[in-house]
C-alpha cells in the first residue's frame, strides 16, 4: 500500500463560528495538509458574505478544495458532496499530502463514512414541478404528498424539511420504490473512513452566541441585502438551497415584504444560534468524536489537537 494509505485524514467540526477554519489551517500546516471544505453553503459561487468563507490571509498558503465551485442553482447534495470529497482525498494523498477535512454540515461527513445508495440521476423537469407546487402551495403541502406515497420516510422528515421531502418524493415517482425502502442499501464504506479521526470543537455557549449575534450583524452591515439582491437579478431563484442559508433565507424575506429588515437581522441571529445548537447535537451521536474545549482561534486549542494527534 502506498504510505499515504496509512496515514490519518483528519476532520475538524463544530458549530458555526467556533473557528473551525484556524483550527484546520493551523493543522494542516503542522501536518502538511490541504484543506477539503464541507460546508454546504461554502460550496456555492457568488455566495459569499454571509458563508464565512476563509479569505486569502486565512488560507495562509494552504491549498483549499470544494470552494466556490457549485453554481447556486444547482441543489447540490451530500452525495454529490461525498463523491467529490472522495475525489479529492485521492488527489490530495497522491501528492503525500494529508487531508485535514474542515466544515460544520455533519450530513456531508457521515455520507462520506458511510455511503448513501445509489439514487437515480436528477428529473430536471420533475425537479421543476415540485419547485412550482412547493412555490404556490408551501413545504408542508410536499410533506402530505409524501405521507401518502412513503409514510416511513414522511415520519422521519419535518414538514417544512424542503430539500429532503422533494428528494423523497422524486426517487418514489421515478422508480416507482420508496425511499425509506432503498436507503438501508448503501454501499460498503470507502478504504480510508477507517482513517478519518473527527475533532469537534465546544467553546463556550455564551461567548459563541456573542460571536454568532456579532458576526450576523456585521454581515448585513458588509451588503449582505445588496449581495442578495444582485444574486437574484442574476437569475438564482429564492428557493435553492443556496439562498436557503440562514441570513440568505430571511433577506429573500426581506426583499418580498414579508419582514422589516431588523426582523430579517433578528431572526438571522436567531436561526445561526439554533443551528450551532444543532451541530453540536449532531456531533454528540456521531461514533469515535473527540471534543476540543475552545474556540479553535485560541492557541490553547491548537496546541491540544497537535498534542493529541502527535503525543510526545
Amino acid at each position: 500500500m502506498p504510505e499515504s494509505s496509512q496515514k490519518p485524514i483528519y476532520a475538524i467540526a463544530g458549530p458555526t463560528a467556533s473557528g473551525k477554519t484556524a483550527l484546520g489551517v493551523e493543522l494542516a500546516l503542522r501536518v502538511g495538509g490541504e484543506v477539503i471544505n464541507f460546508d454546504s453553503v461554502q460550496i456555492y459561487n457568488g455566495i459569499q458574505i454571509a458563508t464565512a468563507k476563509p479569505t486569502v490571509e486565512e488560507m495562509r498558503d494552504v491549498p483549499h478544495h470544494l470552494i466556490n465551485y457549485v453554481d447556486p442553482n444547482v441543489n447540490y447534495t451530500a452525495a454529490d458532496w461525498a463523491r467529490d470529497a472522495t475525489g479529492k482525498i485521492a488527489e490530495v494523498e497522491s501528492r503525500r499530502n494529508v487531508p485535514v477535512l474542515v466544515g460544520g454540515t455533519g450530513f456531508y461527513l457521515r455520507t462520506l463514512r458511510k455511503p448513501l445508495f445509489e439514487s437515480p440521476s436528477t428529473d430536471v423537469e420533475m425537479r421543476e414541478r415540485l419547485r412550482l407546487i412547493h412555490k404556490i402551495r408551501g413545504a408542508e403541502y410536499l410533506h402530505r404528498i409524501l405521507r401518502r406515497v412513503d409514510p416511513e420516510l414522511a415520519t422521519t422528515l419535518p414538514e417544512r424539511d424542503y430539500v429532503r421531502v422533494t428528494r423523497g418524493l422524486e426517487v418514489y415517482f421515478q422508480t416507482g420504490e420508496r425511499l425509506s425502502k432503498k436507503q438501508p442499501e448503501r454501499p460498503d464504506p470507502p478504504e480510508f473512513a477507517e482513517r478519518i479521526r473527527i475533532f469537534v470543537l465546544k467553546p463556550p455557549r455564551d461567548e459563541l452566541y456573542e460571536k454568532i449575534n456579532a458576526r450576523t450583524e456585521t454581515h448585513f452591515a458588509n451588503g449582505l441585502v445588496e449581495e442578495v439582491k444582485e444574486l437574484l437579478t442574476a437569475g438564482v431563484r429564492d428557493d435553492t438551497n443556496a439562498l436557503g442559508a440562514h441570513a440568505y433565507r430571511r433577506v429573500c424575506e426581506f426583499l418580498r415584504g414579508e419582514r422589516t429588515l431588523e426582523s430579517a437581522i433578528e431572526r438571522s441571529k436567531q436561526d445561526v444560534r439554533n443551528y450551532a445548537k444543532r451541530q453540536l447535537t449532531w456531533f454528540r451521536k456521531e461514533p469515535q468524536v473527540e471534543w476540543l474545549q475552545g474556540f479553535g482561534a485560541n492557541r490553547s486549542t491548537q496546541d491540544a489537537l497537535w498534542n493529541t494527534v502527535h503525543p510526545q
